[in-house]
């Protein structure tokens, strides 16, 4: 993703949203048209391509897929795709361990009992 791109993206997810039941449907048309614009080039059927979702306050006013899920068949991304984490998830469990270590929340010596049954 171009920087500009990611920064256009990462204002769109973290500005303000007021909760779904109380948009306009205005403003959900102008949240999708703002998302689209800034995946737009995921999206085609004959690229791979990302779900997006955006989560503020307990709600989640915006789930939209991009692109092809799978080429070969012709499957399409939806908001309910599923994505196979794989051993991507060891890195976040991993900072998330230090950030909770920073916090002092438990310590890197902690035996793993202390915290799960």
């Amino acid at each position: 993703m171009a920087p500009r791109t990611a920064l256009l993206a990462l204002a769109l997810l973290t500005a303000p949203l007021a909760p779904a039941a109380a948009q306009t449907d205005s403003a959900a048309a102008r949240l999708r048209a703002q998302v689209d614009s800034v995946f737009a080039r995921y999206n085609g059927t004959d690229r791979p391509g990302c779900a997006v979702g955006v989560s503020r306050g307990g709600t989640v006013p915006l789930e939209r897929g991009y692109g092809m899920a799978d080429l070969g068949s012709g499957r399409p991304i939806t908001a309910e795709t599923i994505f196979e984490s794989g051993s991507v998830a060891k890195q976040f469990v991993a900072a998330t361990i230090l950030l909770l270590e920073q916090a002092g929340r438990l310590s890197l010596d902690d035996a793993l009992r202390s915290h799960l049954p």
